[in-house]
């Protein structure tokens, strides 16, 4: 669930209370997480991105792995947030379907390519040492293959997909076609290295 805007206050010395804005705080550690993986991820390397001192981290979240549930929350409601005005635009299932991959485009080359996606980092990293992140990126990859099976019935519906095609299968197969694009562009990958995978993946619906 998306929270709304919010500021704490955390203690930079006795009787001196310093106030940060908890979505500032998570936005940054999602960059820093993004990029460098949970396990490279210092402390040193969120004092310095975040501008808190490690007490104020530990007051505010009691722990490293609790500062990352939070940004990784924080990362899924931006992205489902942005996901949603993507889709609203799109008349058909077909079209649906075309602004969601072409949206993974966008995270998937160039400078927010190569930082990575916090999902996916955490599914490599953390999964199979970790229950509580393993279920709840689970439950994230469940969420995207349940919208792309939407999507591909509502074209089955309206006529811009062909009816033959099998929504459950095709919407996993998506799945790995835009967490693999989420991979490729931590190597440096360009829009054009992307775009033709989508274009290649469209061509099972038509």
């Amino acid at each position: 669930m998306s929270r709304s805007p919010a500021r704490d206050s955390v203690a930079r010395a006795p009787g001196r209370p310093r106030e940060f804005v908890l979505e500032d705080v998570l936005d940054k550690a999602i960059v820093v997480f993004s990029e460098f993986g949970y396990p490279a991820t210092s402390l040193g390397k969120l004092t310095a991105a975040i501008g808190l001192t490690e007490g104020s981290i530990y007051k505010a979240f009691k722990d490293k792995r609790a500062l990352f549930l939070a940004a990784l929350e924080r990362y899924v409601d931006l992205r489902a947030s942005r996901l949603e005005q993507a889709l609203s635009g799109a008349p058909t299932g077909f079209e649906q379907v075309r602004a969601v991959l072409e949206l993974y485009v966008d995270y998937s080359h160039g400078a927010a390519g190569r930082r990575g996606c916090l999902v996916v980092g955490s599914a490599v990293d953390l999964a199979s040492s970790d229950p509580e992140i393993a279920k709840r990126v689970n439950l994230i990859f469940k969420m995207h293959e349940k919208r792309l099976v939407h999507c591909v019935r509502q074209g089955q519906e309206d006529g811009s997909i062909r009816a033959d095609v099998d929504a459950e299968s095709v919407a996993r197969l998506l799945v790995c076609v835009l967490q693999g694009m989420r991979v490729l562009g931590k190597t440096g990958r360009s829009r054009e290295d992307m775009t033709g995978p989508i274009k290649q993946a469209l061509k099972l619906l038509e």
